[in-house]
């Protein structure tokens, strides 16, 4: 095992900073918000989604997918990371490990995904800016559920649809 260094409060700091960083990109991912993506990304940065099934290079070929694949109102998702293990690399670099969990609403096909990945990260530092230079992932696994034929089964709420709002009456 690799004898690590030991983390100084800077370094906590800059680790804490990283964290905002990707949780910044699972929110605007889930709410569809491009425009502040892309800003996580340097403008060189590579993604390689589903094990290189989805693979890109430059922020600009990386958030126009994002728009493609996720912008329609009826794809609902949910992404969740944790466990990060973050290692800085130097002053103005780091690498990090991400578990991810998430779960997707397609109304368009009638399917809902679920899945879990590990993200596999590389940061640098960009005008006193953590930005996102290369992300991938691979799945742990995938499965698929058609929404038809299951009883009872209605979506009561959507951030586009219902502003948010549940349909479900209040209890009295």
């Amino acid at each position: 095992m690799t004898e690590r260094r030991k983390l100084t409060p800077e370094d906590l700091v800059e680790l804490e900073l990283i964290k905002r960083l990707k949780y910044a990109y699972f929110r605007c991912l889930d709410l569809k918000q491009w425009d502040e993506i892309g800003e996580l990304f340097t403008d060189d940065a590579t993604s390689s989604y589903s094990a290189g099934a989805y693979a890109h290079e430059g922020r600009d070929a990386i958030v126009e997918f994002f728009r493609k694949a996720m912008g329609r109102e009826t794809f609902l998702s949910s992404h969740k990371a944790h466990h990060p293990e973050i290692e800085l690399t130097g002053p103005d670099t780091a690498t990090g490990v991400w578990a991810l969990e998430d779960i997707v609403i397609d109304l368009q096909w009638e399917l809902d995904i679920h899945g879990a990945a590990f993200y596999e990260d590389e940061y640098v530092k960009v005008d006193g800016d953590w930005k996102i230079q290369r992300t991938a992932y691979k799945r742990v696994f995938e499965e698929l559920t058609p929404r038809s034929g299951r009883p009872g089964l209605q979506l009561t709420a959507s951030w586009w649809g219902t502003g948010g709002r549940s349909s479900l009456p209040a209890p009295e």
